[in-house]
C-alpha cells in the first residue's frame, strides 16, 4: 500500500511539473505576442471590429495605440479564441458598440485575458435614447434565454450622424485616460467629425431627387443608414444573417414589393453572405410579377474586413462605395 501511494504521488508530481512547464511556455509565448504593441505614450486600446478601429485610430493618432479584434468574421458570428483573449492582456481600454451586439464577446475575452484592470466601454450608451431604433435579437447565444431583451438596433455605425456620437465618446475616454494629451485628442476628433459630416452631406447629394428611394434590406441592419440618407426600408430578406427566408417570408416580401402604392425594386445583398441566393430568388419573382427592372444592390454593412484592407480611411471608403451603389441602382 505504501509503495502504491508513493508511486501515485510520484506520478502526480510528474504531471504537475509538466503542466507548469506548459503554462510557463504559454506565458512566454503570450508575452512575446503582446509585446508587439506600438511604442506610443498614451493608452493601449482594443476595439471589437473595423468601424470602431477607424473611429479610434483617427482620434488616437500618434498618442495612443489601437488594435482591432474581428476581421473576416463579424460580431454576429464571432467566437473569440485564446489568442484573441491574449490581445487584451496588456490593453487599457476596449471599445465596443454594446446594445447586445458585442459586449458579451468583450467580457468573455476579458475573462480569458486575466486583465482585471481592462475598461470595457459600450459606446452606444453615449447616443441619446431617442436616436436609437428598435431592432430584433438574432444572436444564437440568447436563444435559450427567456429573460433576454434586445429591443434596440445596434447597427449605429452605418449612420455618419450616429458615428459622430461614437467618435466623441472615444475622444472623451482617451482624454480621461491620458489628460496630458487631451488637446491632441480634441483636435483630431474635430478633424474626423468634419469628415463624417462631409460624408453625410455628400451622400445626401448623391441620393437627392431619387423618387424611388425604397429598398429591401438583406438583414435588419440598415435602419440608421436609411434614416440618415432619407431612404425607406420596406422589408428584411433574411430574419437572421445567413438564414434563408422560408416560403411564407418570401411571399410576404413579394406582396410588399408589388404594392402598387409603394412598389419596391431594389434588393440589398451583402458581400459577407455572397453564397446566399435569396436576393436573386426574390429578384426573379418580382420580374415574373411585372415589377419594372428589379435589381440587386450590394451594401456592405462593414461588419468584416480583410486585415490588409483596414486603414484609417476604410470606413469612409466603404460608406462612399455603398452610397455610389445606391445612387446607381435607385431611380
Amino acid at each position: 500500500m505504501r509503495w502504491g501511494s508513493l508511486a501515485r504521488r510520484s506520478l502526480e508530481w510528474s504531471v504537475f511539473s509538466l503542466v507548469v512547464a506548459v503554462v510557463v511556455s504559454g506565458c512566454d509565448r503570450s508575452l512575446s505576442e503582446t509585446d508587439s504593441w506600438p511604442n506610443k505614450p498614451g493608452p493601449k486600446v482594443v476595439v471589437s471590429f473595423a468601424p470602431l478601429y477607424c473611429f479610434a485610430v483617427n482620434v488616437a493618432g500618434d498618442d495612443a495605440a489601437v488594435k482591432n479584434v474581428m476581421t473576416t468574421t463579424g460580431p454576429h458570428d464571432f467566437n473569440p479564441t485564446e489568442q484573441d483573449a491574449r490581445l487584451l492582456s496588456q490593453a487599457d481600454i476596449m471599445f465596443v458598440i454594446g446594445l447586445g451586439l458585442d459586449e458579451h464577446i468583450a467580457k468573455k475575452m476579458k475573462d480569458g485575458s486575466g486583465n482585471t484592470k481592462l475598461r470595457i466601454v459600450e459606446l452606444a450608451e453615449r447616443i441619446p435614447k431617442e436616436k436609437l431604433c428598435e431592432g430584433v435579437c438574432t444572436h444564437a447565444h440568447h436563444k435559450d434565454d427567456p429573460d433576454h431583451k434586445h429591443d434596440l438596433d445596434p447597427h449605429v455605425w452605418l449612420s455618419p450622424e450616429h458615428a459622430i456620437y461614437l467618435v466623441k465618446a472615444i475622444r472623451d475616454e482617451l482624454k480621461a485616460a491620458d489628460p496630458e494629451r487631451a488637446a491632441n485628442y480634441d483636435r483630431r476628433a474635430a478633424e474626423y467629425i468634419a469628415k463624417l459630416e462631409k460624408l453625410k452631406a455628400d451622400g445626401l447629394a448623391m441620393l437627392a431627387g431619387k423618387a424611388d428611394n425604397r429598398l429591401i434590406s438583406f438583414h435588419d441592419s440598415l435602419a440608421y443608414f436609411a434614416d440618415c440618407f432619407r431612404l425607406e426600408i420596406r422589408g428584411v430578406l433574411t430574419p437572421k444573417p445567413g438564414q434563408e427566408p422560408d416560403e411564407r417570408e418570401m411571399k410576404k416580401l413579394i406582396r410588399i414589393c408589388t404594392d402598387e402604392t409603394k412598389p419596391t425594386r431594389v434588393i440589398a445583398v451583402e458581400p459577407q453572405y455572397s453564397k446566399s441566393n435569396s436576393g436573386e430568388v426574390l429578384r426573379k419573382e418580382l420580374e415574373l410579377k411585372g415589377v419594372n427592372n428589379p435589381v440587386l444592390a450590394e451594401i456592405d454593412t462593414l461588419e468584416t474586413v480583410k486585415p490588409a484592407d483596414l486603414t484609417p480611411d476604410w470606413y469612409e471608403q466603404r460608406m462612399r462605395a455603398n452610397l455610389a451603389e445606391l445612387a446607381e441602382k435607385l431611380k
